[in-house]
């Protein structure tokens, strides 16, 4: 008789068990979804500007999940808030670098944008005083219409970065830009002048 009180004993424990697990299920799995989903709304900018803080944040995700896939959904349901938490830092930790360097490339911008202009004026003004014939001997060895050629060129590329700006694309505005001063900077030692930035 107790063999069969203990039998029934353990049936019931088991049955309670199984009852508090699968109760624990739900709730692990929709905290699981949910984290999955605040990875997904964060992780385009997130990896642009937080990509360490991501691949963190993945990690300790892929270890929830596997936590649960073990079935261990008291051990989830314990962790999924610290995760959670991390998942949705992502967010304002991505928002708050892409300000800064925003700043940063509007700063730079308004460098290139102060200097380039005056550049390409200097330039233009040095090749038509360099083909007027009473310069003939300073222009001697430069090749006057590939500088012209060269400026025209450069003309486009600062167009090209004006428009890069004007759609919102501050990165390829700058590089472009960058881009643009060394070519102008190798086309006045041609010339043999120097690029004087604007007083501040």
């Amino acid at each position: 008789m107790s063999s069969t009180h203990h039998r029934h004993a353990w049936i019931a424990i088991a049955a309670l068990l199984l009852a508090a697990c699968a109760s624990q299920m739900e709730p692990a799995q929709r905290s699981i979804s949910d984290i999955e989903a605040a990875l997904s709304t964060a992780a385009s900018d997130a990896a642009k500007y937080v990509p360490d803080q991501l691949t963190d944040v993945r990690r300790e995700f892929g270890d929830l999940k596997a936590t649960f896939d073990r079935q261990d959904y008291a051990a989830v349901l314990k962790a999924a808030p610290a995760v959670m938490e991390q998942a949705q830092a992502l967010k304002s930790a991505a928002a708050a670098r892409k300000a800064d360097v925003a700043q940063a490339l509007g700063e730079e911008w308004s460098g290139l944008a102060a200097r380039l202009p005056g550049y390409m004026t200097t330039i233009q003004s040095r090749i038509a005083f360099l083909a007027k014939k009473s310069s003939r001997k300073m222009a001697a060895g430069i090749d006057l219409d590939a500088a012209r050629g060269s400026l025209s060129e450069d003309s486009s590329v600062w167009s090209k970065a004006q428009a890069a700006l004007a759609t919102g694309n501050q990165g390829e505005a700058v590089t472009t830009a960058k881009s643009l001063e060394t070519n102008l900077e190798g086309l006045a030692g041609t010339l043999k002048i120097e690029l004087m930035a604007p007083a501040a």
